[in-house]
């Protein structure tokens, strides 16, 4: 399984690299937030769309995250939202009762993102840890238990390591 994620990839041409990697045995996998509809989607073994939340500073356009629903037809779609805070924790529920039909994944945020030229920051892990109990313990309370609530695994294997 090739996975293609960071920043946006859906931005670049890959639909020539999941055929060629498909005739020779592979299975893609692409994560996006969701504003960039590809027809290629449809080529993925999996579409993972994950909207950007309020803590981003970004506005989700409804539409365009549709658009990539459509453009994914027939291939395995789920949703992923980094949760930081409450207004977060909300905008997952938005996002979940806007595409119910998805499985819905959350994620608590790393507080901790290094600057853009250092690889090596220290990365907060009792802090992180922290946030996954209150977000077990909020979606828990809520009794929703549709949504999965996992650790962002490249950040406990890898710290703040660029590019892994």
């Amino acid at each position: 399984m090739v996975s293609l994620s960071g920043g946006n990839p859906a931005i670049q041409p890959l639909g020539g690299l999941i055929e060629l990697g498909h005739a020779k045995g592979y299975r893609f996998a692409l994560e996006t937030q969701g504003s960039v509809a590809r027809r290629w989607f449809a080529d993925l073994d999996l579409l993972v769309l994950s909207p950007k939340p309020p803590s981003s500073g970004m506005e989700t356009d409804w539409g365009l995250l549709q658009d990539c629903r459509n453009a994914a037809q027939g291939t395995d779609t789920i949703l992923k939202v980094v949760v930081f805070d409450e207004a977060d924790y909300a905008y997952a529920r938005e996002v979940a009762k806007r595409h119910h039909d998805l499985p819905m994944y959350l994620q608590p945020g790393n507080h901790t993102p290094p600057p853009p030229d250092d690889d090596k920051a220290v990365v907060d892990q009792n802090g992180i840890d922290e946030r996954m109990r209150w977000l077990v313990d909020r979606v828990t309370a809520d009794k929703w238990f549709e949504a999965r609530v996992l650790p962002q695994l490249h950040v406990m294997l890898w710290g703040n390591k660029r590019g892994v």
